[in-house]
């Protein structure tokens, strides 16, 4: 975890870089002079890194966040509208990273690192928990560009941040501020820039000790209940899976015997 902000290791830009170590995975979008918009070739390797991701049973929690710069620190300035043709359209359909990012197996976190704008707000939107940093504004402008924003992702706005938010949002284009993001449930937690790291790997080590079957499961099961899904047989095989897992085995004996569980994910 200490590897994502050390701006020594990282080219001047690139696709995101994807990093791996104790069990926690980190991906840092990498175009800071740039506000780090999100070119093509950054979605499709996103999506490719979200596939190692679930591929690696090593990974218990995801990292997003972003190199960037001063005096103006911003996470991701969102798609790049120069990808748009003459004809509006994009070459490649945003919506399917953050929705990629939804189904992540891994726990994730994203470390917002500065504003947010866009498209990006829905990518950290994607993410189970949001920690940004004192001084950072969130900005959806698709109104002021004449755009309508992609059905899922106002999905993902409504039952996350509820109706009014949501509307505040989207409908008068207006920056949000920190503290107004905390309030309104978007962040869950405001820290200053120089605590970032320590916030983060504070929450992804303390993910990283739970039993993986029961937290990616329930993971999976409050996103389906907050869409409105109904798929109770697919819970209660959730359900069912953890309550014969070595996990559940060990977790009863820790606590009978008061230490701390060792938890293998089967």
């Amino acid at each position: 975890m200490n590897d994502w902000h050390d701006e020594r290791r990282w080219p001047d830009a690139s696709p995101p870089v994807l990093t791996v170590h104790d069990g926690v995975a980190t991906i840092t979008l990498n175009r800071p002079a740039h506000r780090n918009r999100l070119h093509d070739e950054d979605l499709r390797t996103l999506l490719q890194q979200f596939e190692a991701v679930n591929g690696d049973d090593r990974v218990r929690v995801l990292v997003l966040t972003a190199r960037t710069l001063p005096p103006t620190r911003v996470f991701s300035a969102g798609y790049h509208i120069g990808e748009f043709d003459d004809s509006g359209r994009a070459p490649m359909a945003f919506e399917q990273v953050p929705d990629a990012l939804a189904r992540v197996r891994a726990l994730t976190v994203c470390a917002l690192s500065g504003s947010v704008y866009g498209g990006a707000t829905d990518l950290a939107l994607a993410c189970d928990f949001r920690i940004g940093i004192e001084g950072m504004e969130l900005r959806m402008p698709a109104a002021a560009l004449g755009l309508h924003y992609y059905p899922s992702g106002l999905r993902r706005y409504v039952a996350r941040l509820g109706l009014g938010a949501t509307r505040k949002l989207f409908l008068l284009a207006q920056p949000a501020t920190g503290p107004e993001l905390l309030a309104m449930g978007y962040l869950d937690r405001l820290v200053p820039p120089g605590e970032l790291a320590h916030a983060v790997h504070e929450w992804a080590s303390r993910a990283a000790q739970l039993a993986p079957l029961a937290l990616q499961g329930m993971k999976q099961t409050i996103q389906e209940i907050a869409w409105g899904e109904d798929r109770m047989a697919d819970w209660r095989s959730r359900e069912a899976l953890t309550q014969a897992s070595r996990d559940f085995a060990e977790g009863r004996a820790a606590f009978a015997g008061r230490r701390q569980p060792s938890f293998e994910g089967r």
